[in-house]
């Protein structure tokens, strides 16, 4: 390599040095203080091809959980164990470990299916407890139940789940349908807080033709404090094989209709406490 006149003109002559030095364990810091050379590129060019000693490398930060992460591997841990075991990445342990053959399973596919499933049930039974625990502190959130909260309950209650006049179809009729005894009962004492008696209640159960209608009708008999000859004439429904039913097994009891005798003024005013509500909801949202 030509090199022009000056303080590197013997560059050959350098080099040789510069290489001598490199062999006997020179740093390049210390080539350049030795050699009085402060120009990077040419102290790098006359030491190329060199390879730096051994003591001027700096360790590999990772080389000791690299170390430990193929140690672990020979004793058939997985990768996801390994990664948390270091607290390193899964492409290191890849990197560190592929060469290494894949460990035996630990189970068979049997006792895998076993383990994902108590591990599914105990997860399932937390979250039911969790569940479980929501609940019951928001049931003592509600307090006491005043008059008034009943009241307005109810008025609620009907009018999601009650039978209900249209235009086209004018019914002004109190019936009340559900599958479930609790709301039964609130529908209940609603309308003992207001005043209906029970003597104008009528009874009837709803159930498909397929399910155990007797069994359905001492079912809603018992809860209401009624004998089962007390009930109306059970309304059975009929079966549609183009459906799929999903309300179907041994819990299955049909819904209970409650009708008020005599209820067209009670509908009209439950409608009318209904528009109350509902204007001064839609009046808050302006």
């Amino acid at each position: 390599m030509a090199h022009s006149s000056g303080k590197y003109a013997d560059f050959e002559g350098l080099r040789e040095r510069a290489v001598a030095l490199r062999r006997a364990g020179y740093s390049l810091r210390q080539i350049r203080d030795e050699l009085k050379i402060f120009n990077n590129d040419i102290l790098n060019q006359l030491v190329k091809g060199e390879p730096p000693p051994a003591w001027t490398k700096r360790p590999n930060a990772k080389d000791d959980l690299r170390a430990r992460g193929r140690e672990l591997r020979l004793q058939g841990w997985t990768y996801d164990q390994i990664e948390a075991e270091l607290g390193c990445s899964r492409t290191s342990v890849s990197l560190w470990v592929r060469d290494l053959p894949k460990p035996e399973p630990r189970y068979t596919p049997e006792e895998h299916r076993e383990l994902m499933q108590a591990g599914l049930a105990r997860l399932r039974n937390a979250q039911d407890e969790e569940r479980k625990r929501v609940k019951e502190g928001a049931a003592q959130e509600i307090g006491e139940l005043t008059d008034r909260d009943l009241f307005m309950a109810g008025i609620a209650l009907y009018w999601a789940e009650g039978q209900k006049s249209k235009p086209y179809r004018r019914r002004e009729v109190v019936n009340f349908v559900n599958s479930d005894p609790a709301v039964i009962h609130v529908f209940l004492a609603w309308l003992d807080l207001l005043g209906v008696a029970r003597e104008r209640l009528g009874f009837r159960v709803m159930i498909h033709e397929s399910a155990d209608v007797a069994g359905a009708e001492q079912y809603w008999a018992d809860p209401m404090g009624i004998d089962v000859s007390a009930l109306q004439r059970t309304t059975l429904k009929k079966h549609n094989p183009k459906t799929v039913r999903k309300n179907i097994g041994d819990d299955y009891c049909g819904c209970l209709v409650v009708r008020v005798r005599q209820g067209a003024e009670l509908y009209c005013r439950i409608e009318g406490w209904w528009n109350g509500i509902a204007a001064g909801a839609t009046a808050r949202l302006r």
